[in-house]
């Protein structure tokens, strides 16, 4: 599979998704980038490793409707501690007020289901590479 070539060896990234065969799916377009993937299929699980570790986190895909704490509610508790990680929320919603909700809990993306390969692979060059956003990100 085509990954644009990225060589993620150095990077961390989080999958926070409870339906299995998305997981799959990230897993298959993630396997041959060398980044070390890390998943947690409910909130919980993911507030919990914020909160004890610090291990590096270079970007999250977060699923809005994940079991025990919302993609929302984890979005919020990430930005306690790591204010310049980016959050790409994928979600089958299509509202305007998830939207906002997911915006407002500091959010960098909002992303509808399916996701297709070659704009997985854009994001991922966006935010792990180009330095302008996270110039003009405010925190």
């Amino acid at each position: 599979m085509k990954t644009n070539g990225l060589n993620l060896a150095d990077k961390t990234i989080i999958v926070v998704e409870d339906d299995l065969p998305s997981v799959m799916y990230y897993e298959t377009l993630l396997k041959n980038t060398g980044a070390t993937i890390r998943v947690f299929r409910n909130g919980k699980e993911f507030v919990d490793f914020i909160t004890m570790s610090r291990e590096k986190i270079d970007l999250v895909f977060m699923d809005f409707l994940v079991p025990l704490v919302n993609g929302i509610e984890c979005t919020r508790m990430l930005r306690k501690s790591r204010k310049n990680v980016p959050v790409i929320m994928v979600t089958g919603y299509a509202s305007d007020q998830s939207k906002k909700e997911a915006f407002l809990a500091g959010c960098n993306e909002y992303v509808l289901k399916p996701i297709y390969p070659e704009f997985i692979y854009n994001l991922l060059e966006k935010y792990l590479f180009e330095k302008v956003w996270q110039e003009s990100y405010i925190d």
